[in-house]
């Protein structure tokens, strides 16, 4: 019989190939991006110390109230806006970009397009 393995455990295993190809420093720290089926965080690390300089969700309070729903394209978008902000407000320019083994298109791309115009490079 021929086991599926569920879309979570390739999703993690997608994941892991790609933290192996690079890590965020000091300088060039890593957005990492996690989508549920009902939120989207978004996180600024420096891997060198294991350190979270910036965070955003749609779980968060201020950011949860410019939205109407928190687990479409717009959210995804509006989210990118506000993680490149508090980015640029810490001193963040450029960063490595961690799809977090997610495809590369709907909420993940329009989070990065709305980052990148926000002004963070990568």
């Amino acid at each position: 019989m021929v086991s599926k393995k569920s879309r979570s455990e390739i999703r993690r295993k997608k994941h892991m190939k790609l933290r192996n190809r690079f890590s965020g420093t000091a300088e060039r720290p890593r957005l990492a991006v996690f989508r549920s089926n009902n939120h989207m965080y978004a996180q600024i690390i420096d891997d060198t110390v294991g350190n979270t300089l910036v965070s955003a969700s749609t779980l968060q309070k201020d950011v949860k109230a410019e939205l109407e729903k928190t687990n479409n394209v717009e959210a995804a978008a509006y989210l990118g806006k506000v993680i490149a902000e508090r980015a640029k407000e810490k001193g963040i320019t450029e960063v490595v970009f961690d799809r977090g083994g997610f495809i590369y298109q709907g909420k993940i791309k329009a989070l990065a397009d709305a980052a990148r115009e926000a002004g963070l490079n990568f």
